[in-house]
C-alpha cells in the first residue's frame, strides 16, 4: 500500500494526473479503481524500482572502481593533479599516513587477518581510512589527525607487543611518515614499502617497523666489503682467546653495519657465509681440527633458510661458542677482563652483580671479592664510574636533556643520577655542562 501511494496516485481530474506524473509518478488510475489495473500498476512500479536500484548499484561499483584507480595512482605517484573534487572522493584531510600489513608468519599461506576492519571500528568513521591492495600488499591510507592518533595508540598498546595467540600476533605491519598533502602521499607509501623490504633486520618477535626505523645514512657496499677480512680475523682471535664478550660485540657491530648498509638481502647472506667460512678456515689453520664446524654447503644452506638477520647471528654465536668450548676454558684473569668489557658495553642496562655472576658462571659473593681485589672498587662503584663518565660525554651534546641522559646511561631516576653525578664530580650535571667552555672537571675518588 505504501509503494502504491508513493508511485501510483488516484485522481479524478486528468490535469492533476498529468502534474503528478511530472513528479515521477509511474501511472495513474481513474475512479472506479479496477483491481487488475491496480495490481499491474504496483508490479510495474516495483519493476522500475528494482531496475533503478540495480542502476544505482552499478554506478556505485563503477564509482568505487574509479576511486580505487585514483587511489592507486596517488600512492604510486602517477596521479594527474589537480584531482577531481577531493570532497566528493572523500580524500579531504589535514594529514595522511600509509600503512602496509601482511602475515607475521612469512611461511604462512593463510589469508591475512583484516586489520583495516579493526581500524575502522577504532575510528568510528569509515571515511577516516581507505583500504586497497597493490602488488599483493594490504594498503591502508589513514586520513586526518584522529585516524593517525588512533592508529598510533593501537600500535603502541597492542601491536608492538601483542598478546600471544591474539589476532594482532598474526600481523606484521609497516608505516611511512605523516604527510600534509595528497601530492605527498606517495612519499609515505614509499617509506612503508622500503620498510617491508627491510623486515630481514627485525629483532625477535618484532611486529612493527615505522619510518623512524629507516637509517638516515646508508653505508656503501664498498665500505662494508672492505672490512670483511677484519671481521673474520677479529672473530677468530676472540675464539682463540676465549673472549666471548668481544666475539659477541663483533657480531653486534656486524648487525649495526648491515642495518645501515645499502646491500641487498641476498648479498648480506653471501657476505655472512663468507665470514663464517673464513673463520672456519682460520681456526683450522691454527691446528684446531677438533672444532667441528659444519661443512661449507651446510653453512650456506642454514644461512639461506633463516628469515631474519638475528637468527643468522644467533647461529654464528652458537657455532663460535661450541668452538671455544672445544678449544678450552680461559683463565680467571681473562674472564674478569671479559666481565669488565661486558659492563663497559652494557652499562645502560639494569646490571646487577648477581646477573653478571650467573652469566659468567661465578658465585656472586666470590665474584664481588675478586672484583674489588682486582679493580680496587666495588662492583657498584665501578659501574657508577662508567655511567658517570659516559654521562659527562653526553652532557657535551646539548641535544639531550639531563633526564634523557640519566636514562641513556642506566639511571631510571633522575634525582638519583644527580646525586651520583655530584658525588663523583663535585658539581651538578647542569653546572658541568656550563663549565665545558672552561677547564676540564676531574672525577673525584669514590
Amino acid at each position: 500500500m505504501l509503494v502504491y501511494l508513493s508511485l501510483s496516485v488516484v485522481f479524478s481530474d486528468f490535469t492533476f494526473a498529468q502534474e503528478a506524473m511530472s513528479f515521477g509518478v509511474t501511472s495513474y488510475l481513474t475512479k472506479p479503481i479496477d483491481e487488475e489495473e491496480l495490481e499491474k500498476a504496483v508490479l510495474n512500479a516495483r519493476a522500475l524500482l528494482t531496475e533503478e536500484q540495480k542502476k544505482q548499484e552499478r554506478l556505485v561499483q563503477y564509482r568505487n572502481r574509479a576511486r580505487e584507480s585514483i587511489l592507486h595512482d596517488i600512492l604510486s605517484n602517477q596521479a594527474s593533479y589537480p584531482l577531481p573534487d577531493c570532497h566528493d572522493l572523500q580524500l579531504e584531510a589535514s594529514v595522511y599516513q600509509v600503512v602496509l600489513y601482511t602475515s607475521y608468519q612469512q611461511e604462512c599461506s593463510q589469508s591475512t587477518w583484516d586489520f583495516a576492519g579493526i581500524l575502522r571500528l577504532a575510528n568510528h568513521n569509515h571515511n577516516s581510512l581507505d583500504y586497497i591492495r597493490i602488488e599483493n600488499h594490504n594498503v591502508i591510507l589513514l586520513k586526518g589527525d584522529f585516524a593517525l592518533k588512533r592508529f598510533e595508540e593501537l600500535a603502541d598498546r597492542y601491536i608492538n607487543h601483542p598478546q600471544k595467540g591474539s589476532p594482532l600476533d598474526a600481523l606484521f605491519l609497516t608505516y611511512g611518515r605523516p604527510v600534509c598533502s595528497i601530492e605527498q602521499i606517495h612519499i609515505s607509501y614509499y617509506d612503508a614499502q622500503q620498510l617491508m623490504k627491510r623486515r630481514f633486520f627485525c629483532s625477535f618477535n618484532q611486529h612493527v617497523l615505522c619510518y623512524k626505523d629507516i637509517p638516515h645514512r646508508f653505508q656503501s657496499q664498498e665500505t662494508v666489503f672492505n672490512t670483511e677480512n677484519t671481521y673474520s680475523q677479529q672473530i677468530s682471535n676472540y675464539i682463540q682467546s676465549g673472549n666471548r664478550c668481544m666475539m659477541l660485540e663483533v657480531l653486534d657491530h656486524l648487525r649495526q653495519v648491515f642495518y645501515c648498509s645499502d646491500l641487498e638481502i641476498s648479498s648480506i647472506r653471501h657476505y655472512l657465509a663468507d665470514i663464517m667460512i673464513q673463520v672456519k678456515s682460520s681456526i683450522y689453520a691454527y691446528g684446531n681440527r677438533e672444532t667441528m664446524f659444519p661443512n661449507n654447503a651446510a653453512i650456506i644452506n642454514t644461512i639461506e633458510e633463516k628469515y631474519y638477520l638475528y637468527e643468522i647471528l644467533d647461529y654464528f654465536a652458537l657455532q663460535f661458542e661450541m668452538c671455544m668450548n672445544a678449544i678450552g676454558s680461559p683463565t680467571r684473569d681473562s674472564i674478569l677482563d671479559n666481565i669488565l668489557q661486558y659492563i663497559r658495553n652494557n652499562y645502560k642496562e639494569n646490571l646487577k652483580l648477581g646477573i653478571i655472576a650467573e652469566l659468567f658462571g661465578y658465585n656472586s659473593s666470590y665474584l664481588g671479592k675478586v672484583f674489588t681485589k682486582t679493580t680496587g672498587r666495588s662492583f657498584n662503584a665501578w659501574l657508577d664510574e662508567i655511567r658517570i663518565e659516559n654521562s659527562m660525554r653526553l652532557l657535551m651534546d646539548d641535544r639531550y636533556k639531563v633526564y634523557e641522559i640519566a636514562q641513556l646511561v642506566g639511571y631510571g631516576n633522575v634525582d638519583y643520577f644527580h646525586k651520583k653525578f655530584r658525588k663523583y664530580t663535585g658539581i651538578s650535571p647542569a653546572e658541568y655542562r656550563r663549565t665545558q667552555t672552561g677547564a676540564d672537571i676531574k672525577m673525584s675518588a669514590p
